[in-house]
């Protein structure tokens, strides 16, 4: 079962970038966007990736961390962000707990062919721990911008 909008986020800890781990405890206090998407190093999530990095600074300017959340391993995820400079942490979900709960990790069709895999999917989490907006099945461009909107919506 995944938690809904007004839901408080489930206790978790999992290992992140630069050998932290992010906790629930970690997003209590300020905003947080936590996106899921499918890959390491693949076009689409590069792309998603760069666009966060490139308004970070306006995000940070709203009181908003942002993490970025696949089941790729630490080493793929210490790569990934090394190589295309991010400027915020990949938590490493390799056992689909963080998307399990969130409800991102979905039955999958591609070529005529079904598996198992990560819905791009996006949370904002207010600094008291609740869900307050999502997307699901997220088209990448203009994405960030329009989570950024978002979260200077809920502040005003």
């Amino acid at each position: 079962m995944s938690i809904k909008i007004g839901d408080k986020i489930p206790a978790f800890s999992l290992p992140a970038t630069s050998s932290i781990t992010v906790s629930d405890q970690d997003l209590k206090n300020t905003y947080t966007v936590l996106y899921f998407y499918p890959k390491d190093s693949t076009p689409g999530c590069t792309t998603e990736g760069n666009d966060f990095t490139e308004l970070h600074d306006d995000f940070k300017a709203a009181n908003t961390q942002i993490f970025g959340v696949s089941m790729d391993s630490m080493r793929k995820h210490e790569n990934f962000k090394a190589k295309q400079g991010f400027s915020f942490e990949l938590i490493a979900d390799t056992e689909a707990e963080l998307c399990n709960a969130f409800g991102v990790y979905q039955l999958k069709k591609n070529f005529g062919k079904e598996y198992m895999g990560i819905v791009r999917s996006t949370f904002i989490i207010s600094p008291d721990g609740t869900l307050t907006k999502e997307w699901n099945k997220v088209k990448v461009s203009g994405h960030a911008q329009e989570v950024l909107q978002a979260i200077k919506q809920l502040q005003s």
